[in-house]
């Protein structure tokens, strides 16, 4: 009883204090904001300018890997049982409240709630069970495919034009 007191404190204190948590539904983990509120994490997205979310689907789990806010290495990894909320309903109204304090950048301050009423899905990620051992390895996934690109490479002659303005100035 007591382990099971201390995983859920560590859980939400984490959680809390974590300005990110990965969200693993059916496919990828996504880094996703977040609040925690009345005991769960709550996300908003799979709408126009919102952050995508990775398969999650009512009623199923997701596994939550919470990092650390300084340092951001891995603190704990935990399973949470999935919940889309109804919009409008007193749970959807009342996360919606904390979840638009904590909105950065929207275009549409003002209308957001309705658009998410509309547009988007409000999940509760509830903690069912705390992972206390990490699995080995870094944790580290490939990066999910995406039409950006990098630079090109640096022109040969480039390393050469540095060095002489170099030894002008110097």
């Amino acid at each position: 009883m007591t382990d099971m007191l201390l995983g859920q404190a560590l859980i939400e204190e984490a959680t809390k204090k974590s300005g990110l948590i990965w969200v693993r539904g059916e496919g990828h983990a996504r880094a996703l904001w977040h609040v925690w509120h009345e005991g769960a994490a709550h996300i908003v997205g799979d709408g126009p300018g919102e952050q995508p979310l990775p398969q999650l689907v009512n009623g199923g789990t997701a596994e939550i890997t919470v990092r650390s806010k300084d340092k951001g290495g891995r603190l704990i990894v935990w399973t949470a049982a999935v919940s889309e909320l109804e919009p409008h309903s007193e749970a959807w109204e009342s996360a919606v409240a904390e979840l638009k304090g904590k909105r950065l950048n929207a275009p549409d301050a003002e209308q957001m709630t309705e658009r998410w009423a509309r547009e988007c899905r409000v999940l509760r990620l509830e903690p069912k069970d705390a992972i206390t051992e990490h699995p080995e390895g870094s944790g580290a996934a490939a990066p999910l495919p995406t039409t950006a690109t990098t630079r090109l490479p640096v022109p040969a002659a480039l390393p050469r034009l540095l060095l002489k303005r170099k030894k002008r100035h110097g």
